[in-house]
């Protein structure tokens, strides 16, 4: 049954109690969606006005840093001053004298000169002649050029060498300095002696002229030994004889060694071949003289 309208009320509004029949809604009568609150319903990533704290300017520290650096630099250069003005407030300090006073020497006699056998130069710097070996009783006296007093000039050293021009400028570069020498003949065997001293300002010369006369010495028909009580002191006799005309054959021995700046040298000739016990006797008791 349809109900009456009531007066009054407006159309399209239903009775309490009843609903309302579904129907098209108009567009003004429409409701628009709701409104999403924004406590409720947030975007992902944004930030909710309560909490959001307003943005906060960077602090500069650069200004600070300028400033510190400002303090030390006047600090340094106030302690710089402040140095200076009391230097300068100050008297010089005396300076000690240059020339320092005289020393009292002591009282008593000097010590006594040390002796040949405490002091080797001593005994070297002397006469040379008398560290040679003495000649035996019964022997003869044998022609050694220009060396009758005993002593050897460096242009009659050099002649004993197959090569005097040669000899003589190794010498003089190996600062050569004196040469005495002795020697003896008895029967048919002669002995002769050289001590050669240089003065080893710049190198250890008689070292080096002993080690080249061990080239020179050292051959493949001669026995060799070492001289006892030397470093690389060597002794050479030959096996086989030198033979000239009209003469006998003459067997040859050789022996080289040195102490500080003097060097040895022993040539024995005979018409025998000379033995270990003679040759090395000989180098022996004269390196003791040394």
């Amino acid at each position: 049954m349809e109900q009456p309208e009531r007066p009054g009320e407006p159309e399209g509004m239903a009775p309490p109690g009843t609903a309302p029949e579904p129907g098209p809604a108009e567009p003004e009568t429409a409701a628009e969606p709701a409104a999403v609150e924004p406590e409720t319903a947030a975007e992902p990533g944004a930030v909710e006005p309560e909490t959001a704290a307003a943005p906060v300017r960077a602090r500069r520290r650069g200004r600070t840093a300028l400033l510190i650096a400002g303090a030390v630099v006047l600090g340094l250069v106030a302690g710089t001053c402040t140095g200076y003005l009391v230097q300068a407030d100050r008297e010089p300090t005396k300076l000690p004298p240059l020339s320092q006073p005289t020393l009292k020497q002591s009282k008593g006699e000097a010590p006594e000169p040390l002796s040949a056998s405490q002091d080797r130069h001593v005994r070297t710097d002397g006469d040379l002649r008398k560290l040679l070996l003495k000649k035996p009783r019964g022997t003869k006296d044998v022609d050694l050029l220009s060396a009758d007093d005993g002593w050897f000039d460096l242009a009659s050293y050099a002649e004993t060498f197959s090569d005097p021009k040669d000899a003589f400028a190794e010498n003089v570069g190996r600062e050569f300095r004196r040469a005495a020498i002795v020697g003896w003949r008895q029967g048919y065997t002669t002995v002769e002696i050289r001590l050669v001293q240089f003065r080893q300002e710049e190198s250890m010369a008689a070292s080096e002229a002993v080690e080249a006369a061990h080239y020179w010495a050292d051959f493949d028909d001669n026995h060799s030994w070492s001289i006892p009580g030397t470093d690389d002191g060597m002794a050479y006799a030959y096996t086989k004889p030198e033979t000239k005309a009209g003469y006998l054959p003459v067997y040859e021995a050789k022996a080289f060694a040195w102490r500080g700046d003097i060097e040895m040298e022993i040539f024995v000739s005979s018409t025998k071949p000379v033995g270990k016990k003679t040759l090395l006797g000989l180098a022996k008791r004269q390196m003791e003289r040394l």
